[in-house]
C-alpha cells in the first residue's frame, strides 16, 4: 500500500547522546547552513541562511527589507528580539548525525569595521543585496547526537 508508515521496532533505533555547549558551538560552526525562526506576526517563521561565528557570536547577512531584519531595526538594538539558529546533519538512511539549536537575542551591527570585515567573510547564497549585518547572542545552546544502537 502506497504511503503506509513503516512500523519500527524499538530495538531498531537510533540513541541519543547530549551534547554540551562547546561541541554543539563547534558543529554549528563548521555546518554550511541553518535556520533562522523568528517572530513574524505572532507567528514562527524560518529562513535558511548561512552563518559564521565569531567571537561566541553567531553572525548572518540579510537584507533590510527581510522580516528578522526590519524587526531587529524596530527593537532599536536593545537585544530583545529572540531568534533561534538551528543546524543540523543528519544521515537519512542510517538516521544518524546531530542537531544543535541556539536560543538568543538578535541584534544589528553597525560598527562599520566589523559590517566591513563580515561582508568579505560571509557571502551570500541569493543574488541579492545584503545590506544588514545581524549578531545572534547564544543564551541557551542545546545539541543532540543520533548514534546506532549497540
Amino acid at each position: 500500500m502506497s504511503g503506509a508508515a513503516h512500523e519500527l521496532d524499538d530495538e531498531s533505533g537510533c540513541d541519543t547522546v547530549k551534547l554540551g555547549r562547546q561541541e554543539s558551538l563547534r558543529l554549528l560552526a563548521g555546518a554550511a547552513y541553518g535556520r533562522v525562526v523568528f517572530s513574524h506576526q505572532a507567528l514562527p517563521a524560518i529562513r535558511p541562511v548561512n552563518h559564521l561565528l565569531d567571537d561566541g557570536m553567531i553572525i548572518i547577512r540579510t537584507r533590510l527589507s527581510v522580516q528578522l531584519a526590519s524587526i531587529v531595526r524596530a527593537d532599536g538594538g536593545t537585544g530583545e528580539v529572540v531568534a533561534y539558529e538551528e543546524a543540523d546533519e543528519l544521515d537519512p538512511i542510517l538516521h544518524t548525525g546531530w542537531s544543535v539549536v541556539v536560543t538568543g537575542f538578535a541584534r544589528s551591527v553597525t560598527d562599520p569595521t566589523r559590517v566591513a570585515r563580515y561582508r568579505r567573510l560571509l557571502r551570500p547564497w541569493v543574488n541579492k543585496t545584503m545590506n544588514a549585518v545581524i549578531e545572534i547572542e547564544p543564551k541557551i545552546v542545546t545539541g543532540i547526537r543520533l548514534v546506532p544502537h549497540p
